[in-house]
């Protein structure tokens, strides 16, 4: 079995997870995140990206009960739903949005952010068509496009899915998220280096976030460069976002040897 077969085979038990990751960035500035200014949504003191497990537990706490209170409020529903994915709640954040859907059944804001839910419970046939259903042909939106590229990617497809990350890019040119997809639609595919070049690219651009950069940590580390993929990971971090996402990289590579494989793949293709 060659090298580049092998290290596709450990790239794809490794990264189930993170093309997930990938998912929520590309759907994380869809047009349904810019109407979320409603003053009837509690506010909060940093982004949901960087609240630690007790701060998105009470901002679910507090934001789900200003969607009891009016549950056909689409912004409320739609942050509400939001929060509980990024809390790990994904089927809770599923039913919260196929709520918000029937009572918004032409929302566009709502029918992108209902894909980014189905998605988020792996239900990528349903969330492809919740979000084609969302774009407009005649004024096409690069954030929806990229988001039907990372669903492409997590159904198998990444030829259709790096297509539409390029349509978005003629749209957006330079835009980290959508860079970010494009490399980890390469991780998927085992072509490290490449995806390492598409993510140094994004975290370079301005606006690019604490997610982007855990990407490129990731893929950083997956080379066994993880002195180097430590420090990105703990940029821009608290202490304890920045110890938790090294312990999560830690765990990703010592699943099956990972990090002595990847080692030694890596010294032979220098050599």
């Amino acid at each position: 079995m060659s090298a580049t077969h092998s290290r596709s085979i450990l790239s794809r038990r490794l990264l189930g997870a993170a093309c997930i990751a990938a998912l929520s960035i590309a759907l994380a500035g869809c047009a349904s995140d810019r109407q979320l200014t409603t003053g009837s949504i509690p506010s909060m003191n940093k982004p949901l990206e960087r609240m630690n497990a007790t701060e998105l537990h009470s901002a679910a706490e507090s934001i789900g009960r200003a969607y009891d209170k009016n549950p056909k409020d689409a912004a409320i529903g739609m942050k509400y739903a939001s929060v509980l994915t990024m809390g790990g709640r994904s089927e809770q954040a599923l039913a919260v949005m196929q709520q918000v859907a029937i009572h918004n059944p032409t929302d566009r804001n709502v029918l992108a952010a209902y894909g980014k839910a189905l998605a988020g419970a792996g239900q990528f046939d349903k969330a492809l068509d919740a979000i084609q259903r969302a774009q407009t042909p005649d004024r096409p939106d690069w954030q929806l496009l990229s988001a039907e590229g990372a669903i492409l990617d997590q159904m198998g497809d990444p030829a259709s899915a790096r297509a539409r990350y390029r349509k978005a890019l003629d749209i957006q040119p330079n835009e980290p998220s959508i860079l970010s997809n494009l490399g980890m639609s390469y991780v998927l595919e085992g072509d490290l280096r490449t995806a390492e070049s598409y993510l140094a690219s994004a975290v370079r651009q301005p606006g690019a976030d604490s997610r982007v950069r855990q990407n490129l940590a990731l893929v950083v580390g997956l080379q066994g460069r993880f002195k180097e993929a430590e420090k990105i990971a703990s940029t821009e971090l608290s202490a304890e976002q920045a110890s938790a996402n090294v312990t999560y990289l830690r765990a990703m590579l010592s699943q099956q040897n990972a990090w002595n494989k990847l080692k030694d793949s890596d010294r032979k293709n220098t050599n």
